[in-house]
Formats: structure tokens, C-alpha cells, sequence
């Protein structure tokens, strides 16, 4: 299969990468970024809660990764190299939001526009049965909208569950 063939893995940051939750017992770890990186003084400072081994394992997954957070690409500049990522397609939200259903979150429109007919993934805390209902009856393509708890953020579970689908 080829890269263009590859289904798309859209993901959020905020919440799935860098988890909003109280620390664990015992307190956050001290993540280091990939190879060693220390947070810099002009860092986001929620970065160092972002753990640096989620990127090889993203990375190893069968499918297109591409930034799907208000990040955009500061994604790349700021998380992508702490993480040990590649600069990653980054979607470019339209700057008003069509005017849909009520319960609609304000992303899957747009995301369901940049797959393109192509199956994907969409990482994020925020989704809701109405977006899953909205996609399923929209998408030419499979879909998987898989919502993760910000408290923790993506954990083996999610993993397990994005794998089996992507395979």
C-alpha cells in the first residue's frame, strides 16, 4: 500500500498528547523529550507532559499521521521534535465554521473535507456520538473517531483499539 492509500490518523493535542488530569501518585514523571531535549524557556509549558514515547509508537503505526489541533503548525515547531516526529500535514481550519447541526463539533466537517474520500482515524477529547453519527452518514470512506480521556491522554488501551481497527 502506498503512502496516498494509507489511511489518514488525524490528531489532537490538547488533551490526547498532552493530558489535562491532576498528576498521577506519586506526581508527573520529568519527561526529556526525544534524544534527551530539555524543556526550553520558550516552550509551551505543558509540553514536558507530553510523553516522548508516544511519537516511535505513532510513528509505527500503518497509516498518515497529520496535526488535526488548533496547533496547526506550530504542531511541528513545538511538539513534533519533542516528540521525535517528522513535520507532519497539519489541517488549516477554514476561519468560520459553516453553519451545521448544533451538536456537531466544530472540526468534523473539515476533517472528514482533508481525508477526501480516504479511511482515517480521528484522535481527539472531544468527540461525541453526534459526530460519529454525522460521519458515518457522510463518509465514503470507514472511519474510526476515537475519543480519548484528557485526564490521562492516549494510553495503551487507545492504542490497542487504533491498531486493531487500522489492521
Amino acid at each position: 500500500m502506498s503512502a496516498a492509500d494509507e489511511p489518514l490518523l488525524f490528531l489532537d493535542v490538547d488533551g490526547p498528547l498532552i493530558p489535562f488530569g491532576p498528576p498521577p501518585p506519586g506526581g508527573r514523571p520529568d519527561y526529556r523529550g526525544a534524544h534527551g531535549r530539555r524543556p526550553q524557556p520558550d516552550d509551551n509549558p505543558l509540553l514536558s507532559r507530553a510523553n516522548p514515547a508516544l511519537g516511535p509508537r505513532l510513528l509505527g503505526l500503518p497509516c498518515t499521521l497529520v496535526w488535526a489541533t488548533t496547533w496547526e503548525d506550530e504542531a511541528n515547531d513545538r511538539l513534533a521534535p519533542w516528540l521525535g516526529l517528522p513535520r507532519l500535514p497539519f489541517v488549516a481550519w477554514p476561519v468560520e465554521d459553516e453553519e451545521g447541526p448544533a451538536d456537531l463539533h466544530w472540526k468534523t466537517r473539515p476533517l472528514l473535507a482533508w481525508a477526501a474520500g480516504r479511511p482515517f482515524v480521528w484522535v481527539d477529547d472531544e468527540i461525541t456520538d453526534a459526530d460519529r453519527r454525522w460521519v458515518r452518514a457522510h463518509s465514503p470512506a470507514r472511519a474510526l473517531l476515537h475519543r480519548v480521556d484528557p485526564q490521562r491522554g492516549l494510553g495503551d488501551a487507545d492504542f490497542a483499539d487504533i491498531e486493531a481497527w487500522l489492521r
